[in-house]
């Protein structure tokens, strides 16, 4: 399953939230200055780039909230599992291009900033040391083990669209309006990323 799909699958529970926190990821409190310090930093790094930001489809903070979220989560399964990463290992994936001309331009497209690019690379490095210790048979236990880690969003960014589709594909419905989609456009997302951060079912 994808990363995508398995973090729009992330149910959003009834625990309050905390004062601060943009998401509240398991165990992990994402404060909204972290939120508000990466995304200026992805900001930058895309006008480095050369890059246009409308071009994601949706407001920047909420592509950069939605991949510190799947890292999160990615990060607490890993502990369940103690599994551990090398700084060679974390070097070489933050040098893997994937489908575009450099990494630089893959890790914008996945939506990693320069503050977080080596937490990236820890996480996504670790995962696939994860698929390979499970094995094939241990994918979709796995697949269950990350969707059961729940995550409450801010009532700012208003309700997780849990069933995008091509006439609704927001990230998040707005939740004054019954399930009225908000208007920005969701990515697409790259299949490297696919490959990175889901296991394989």
């Amino acid at each position: 399953m994808a990363a995508a799909a398995v973090g729009l699958a992330l149910t959003a529970c009834s625990s309050p939230m905390q004062a601060g926190a943009a998401a509240v990821v398991g165990k992990e409190r994402i404060s909204t200055s972290k939120l508000n310090t990466d995304a200026q930093a992805y900001r930058g790094a895309l006008k480095s780039a050369k890059l246009d930001e409308t071009a994601l489809g949706v407001p920047v903070d909420q592509y950069v909230l939605r991949r510190l979220v799947d890292m999160s989560a990615s990060k607490q399964l890993m502990q369940r599992y103690n599994v551990q990463v090398s700084e060679s290992e974390i070097d070489a994936k933050l040098q893997d291009p994937g489908e575009y001309q450099s990494a630089q331009i893959n890790l914008l497209a996945l939506g990693v900033a320069p503050t977080y690019a080596r937490e990236f690379g820890r996480v996504s490095a670790g995962l696939a040391k994860l698929q390979q210790q499970v094995g094939q048979t241990g994918q979709q236990k796995l697949a269950e083990e990350f969707t059961s880690i729940k995550t409450v969003y801010s009532p700012r960014f208003g309700v997780l669209n849990t069933q995008p589709s091509q006439e609704n594909p927001s990230l998040f419905l707005d939740a004054g309006r019954f399930g009225k989609a908000t208007p920005q456009q969701a990515p697409q997302q790259p299949q490297q990323e696919q490959q990175q951060q889901q296991p394989q079912g």
